[in-house]
């Protein structure tokens, strides 16, 4: 195993409906062309990709107390993740993905657990010697922003469709290095992102879907195109790209080296109607 990564946000137990396309806003009837149940949540994501790069992995997480969520964690443990997983009461995080086969997405959370309350000197002893912490966009990671911050370690994160104003994303973005994000929300984000490179962050990072991505760091912008590929599903690609620009970067690669290598890792994503590969031996192709 190369490296100590540390993610710290949501899996969930999703089920996929996938459409020809997206329903409109009036009543009537659709046929799917296919559904089925998978793993899912943002930090499964980035943790599969991550063991599956050889990357020693620990996922702090928030589960329920039913059998799915025995589940997710067996599921996670057997593709190489450890997982440091707190059980509430109730049912995981569940979402209901309506997709198209261009790779557009409607989610609904069918159920979401309680965040625990702050567990900062376990989580400072988790991350203590992480090459890197991943925060991901959740309450729970939110309390525990202040531990990761302190502990001296390069604090990344993902804020997907940011739109420049949710006050939820700020302490985040505040407190990473790192910033990943997609152009969803803000179609024209070069000039939020040069301004979080001036505020001091390493790098800012925005995927475009099959435009590529772009890049922020002190030396400017740069870009990568997307690898061309067939696409079985794209749940799960911007976390299998931000797992390979990490995975990249502490192996020493510059920007430009790292979004390769991110962009070829967001095909393994995109191949596969899971969120990696690895889950087909448990879960079925």
């Amino acid at each position: 195993m190369r490296g100590h990564v540390v993610v710290c946000g949501p899996v969930s137990w999703n089920s996929i409906v996938v459409l020809d396309h997206l329903p409109d806003p009036t009543p009537h009837m659709q046929f799917a062309l296919e559904h089925f149940e998978t793993i899912g949540g943002t930090s499964a994501g980035k943790a599969l990709h991550l063991a599956g790069l050889g990357r020693s992995v620990v996922c702090r997480t928030v589960v329920g107390d039913d059998e799915r969520s025995e589940g997710i964690v067996r599921a996670l443990e057997a593709a190489g993740v450890r997982m440091e997983a707190t059980a509430t009461t109730g049912p995981p995080e569940r979402h209901l993905n309506l997709m198209t086969p261009a790779g557009e997405r409607v989610s609904i959370y069918l159920s979401s657990p309680t965040a625990p309350g702050p567990e900062a000197t376990a989580f400072a002893a988790l991350i203590e010697d992480a090459d890197a912490v991943v925060m991901d966009l959740s309450e729970a990671s939110r309390a525990l922003l202040p531990t990761a911050v302190a502990s001296g370690r390069p604090v990344w994160t993902d804020i997907h469709d940011y739109d420049g104003r949710n006050p939820f994303h700020t302490p985040f973005i505040e407190s990473a290095s790192y910033v990943f994000m997609n152009a969803d929300g803000m179609p024209e984000p070069e000039e939020f992102m040069r301004a979080r490179v001036a505020a001091g962050a390493r790098a800012v990072v925005c995927t475009l879907g099959a435009r590529g991505a772009i890049a922020a760091d002190r030396h400017g912008m740069h870009r990568v195109d997307a690898v061309p590929t067939t696409v079985r599903d794209a749940n799960g690609a911007g976390d299998a790209f931000l797992s390979g620009y990490l995975d990249a970067t502490l192996t020493g690669s510059r920007t430009p080296e790292a979004l390769a290598a991110a962009s070829r890792q967001a095909v393994v994503a995109l191949r596969s109607r899971h969120l990696h590969p690895v889950l087909e031996q448990t879960l079925g192709g």
